[in-house]
């Protein structure tokens, strides 16, 4: 799973000639913390977080309140900024924000900033319910081959697909389908005649269906 799956976009941004009281509204506006900070060019120049904004403010000392919010972002700005692309693992991601401290990071592709992964983004994907990432693999593979081609079954983030033929060019081509489904962590390939729904590691009694037209759910396993 890849951080352009699960970022969120488009991103609330600022310039580095906002004022400070204007990025503060904004942070309280959309519930945010962090704002990435993008010139005129759309280039990601810094970012600007509440920490810079306290730190801005309490330099000047509390008498001082009025022209502390009236400077710029630019002033207060962080620039050596930590980013991903969107083709990162989120697991990578995960890492990165966890080592260095982060509750986001944003996501820089070939034309700049496209948006931002926080770690509330992730906690979402990873709390998907079975059925509901069952569903959404069927509906992919649906659209690509046809109504219930695949049989689909997941269990804690894992992607069991059956297929009645044994041909690898569509098994890695359904693999990526699956894979790229906000919530997937590891996709396994069979055929339907030998199909080990236990091939998920650690899978017991899964949500098993075939395709989106079928609702019917059963328990498969010991």
């Amino acid at each position: 799973m890849r951080t352009g799956d699960v970022m969120t976009t488009p991103v609330i941004t600022v310039g580095p000639d906002t004022t400070v009281r204007d990025a503060t509204a904004l942070m309280a506006e959309h519930g945010v913390a962090l704002l990435p900070v993008v010139s005129v060019d759309g280039r990601l120049v810094g970012v600007v977080a509440e920490s810079d904004v306290l730190r801005g403010r309490v330099r000047h000392g509390p008498g001082d309140r009025d022209d502390a919010l009236a400077r710029t972002v630019g002033d207060v700005m962080t620039r050596a900024v930590c980013t991903v692309s969107p083709w990162t693992d989120v697991a990578a991601a995960v890492v990165l924000m966890v080592d260095r401290g982060l509750r986001s990071l944003p996501v820089v592709g070939e034309g700049g900033l496209v948006g931002i992964i926080t770690r509330r983004d992730v906690a979402r994907v990873l709390g998907r319910s079975d059925e509901d990432l069952r569903l959404a693999v069927s509906r992919r593979l649906d659209a690509y081959a046809g109504c219930h081609r695949w049989e689909v079954h997941a269990h804690r983030g894992g992607i069991v697909l059956c297929d009645e033929e044994d041909d690898p060019v569509q098994q890695h081509i359904a693999t990526v389908l699956a894979a790229a489904v906000p919530g997937t962590v590891h996709v396994a390939t069979h055929r339907r005649d030998s199909c080990p729904v236990h091939a998920v590691r650690g899978l017991s009694r899964p949500t098993v269906g075939v395709g989106t037209g079928d609702r019917r759910r059963q328990a498969v396993g010991p």
